[in-house]
């Protein structure tokens, strides 16, 4: 006999489904998300362990699945972390309650049928962490500097994003509040916030830093022109393991860079990029082609950025945009599968990499 048990987890409580495959009618239990709760569910797995009985348990993904997943397995017991993007069976179901969901999940357990999702490692997952954290301070940020832009808007001063980077721009721009006889209680606290949590930024910074200073993924991201080390870090953390990903193609679907295809009898339909994955990783993608884009001087000649340019000028700066962060994710992949850095000339057109390369020859003899 085996014992298949499916789990609605939610915030505060979680429905279990117990089935076994002996055709004995399953049953529904619910235990509160307390260490009590666990306890009391741990229990019953224990009493099913010690009748000699092989048990496993399917969960959904969610905010506390992690936790639930470690309680679980220090049991002995495995746990399937379950996909809920593919498994529409649960998600676009009619009969939407924890006790069904509970008994649907169990039952596809059974059959060997559940699409499993993946838990990054507990490294990645606390690089995710801080990264989020820095994340909403930068918008907590943008939102009281636009505040004090529409502020200055309205009293008919122009200005511009870089007058409020540094705290010397800040502290002009409070003098010119000043001289319009705005009251310094009504901005004081803005001008506040804006050293404080950008002290604060300067601080994480650090602390992803030092998170990431021996780690090789980061450092080959950084050969990158244009990519920094938020950027390598964010791009590192949502990764996670690129061994996951057998073909490029699979990683730029992960990052959700790859468009939609419909393929029905002899029609194919080719829509908008599907956006599934990790919103910060694909982002990361965007601020590392953007950041090659700044350093042209340097880029220029890549054929990676006059695709872009020529796309730029037949479909706009978006598409060309997600086209290129498409292109560049698959050249990461590369990178990080093979373990090496950014190569320039794999960049160039053919013939002006022959011509550097017989340039290097001509110096080395002449050297020798």
């Amino acid at each position: 006999m085996r014992m298949s048990v499916g789990v609605d987890l939610h915030k505060s409580q979680f429905t279990v489904y117990w089935r076994s495959d002996d055709g004995i009618t399953g049953k529904h239990e619910r235990y509160r998300t307390t260490d009590e709760g666990y306890r009391r569910f741990e229990a019953a797995l224990q009493s099913v362990i010690e009748t000699d009985t092989p048990v496993e348990v399917a969960v959904e993904s969610t905010g506390n699945t992690r936790y639930f997943k470690q309680r679980v397995e220090r049991c002995g017991v495995p746990v399937r972390v379950v996909n809920t993007a593919k498994f529409k069976v649960v998600t676009e179901s009619v009969k939407k309650t924890d006790r069904h969901d509970a008994e649907t999940l169990a039952e596809f357990l059974e059959k060997d049928m559940l699409p499993e999702a993946h838990l990054c490692s507990p490294e990645s997952e606390e690089l995710r962490r801080v990264i989020k954290t820095r994340k909403t301070l930068v918008e907590t940020i943008v939102t009281v500097k636009n505040q004090l832009h529409g502020l200055l808007l309205s009293l008919g001063i122009e200005s511009t994003r870089g007058q409020l980077q540094s705290a010397k721009e800040r502290q002009r721009v409070k003098s010119v509040l000043a001289a319009h006889h705005v009251a310094g209680d009504a901005v004081d606290p803005l001008f506040e916030t804006i050293d404080r949590l950008s002290q604060e930024v300067k601080k994480l910074d650090r602390v992803i830093a030092d998170m990431t200073e021996d780690d090789e993924v980061v450092q080959l991201i950084k050969t990158i022109p244009g990519a920094g080390l938020i950027t390598a870090a964010t791009i590192r953390a949502f990764t996670d393991d690129i061994r996951r990903y057998p073909t490029a193609g699979k990683y730029a679907a992960y990052a959700g860079l790859v468009p939609w295809v419909q393929n029905s009898n002899e029609t194919i339909h080719h829509g908008r990029i599907t956006k599934r994955g990790p919103v910060e990783l694909r982002t990361a993608f965007v601020q590392v082609v953007l950041g090659m884009v700044r350093v042209r001087h340097r880029t220029g000649s890549y054929r990676l950025i006059e695709r872009y340019d020529r796309l730029k000028r037949e479909k706009g700066s978006g598409r060309s945009i997600i086209a290129t962060a498409r292109q560049l994710s698959e050249i990461i992949y590369r990178m990080l599968t093979d373990g090496v850095p950014f190569d320039e000339m794999k960049m160039v057109d053919p013939t002006i990499r022959r011509k550097v390369t017989e340039m290097r020859a001509a110096a080395w003899d002449a050297a020798s």
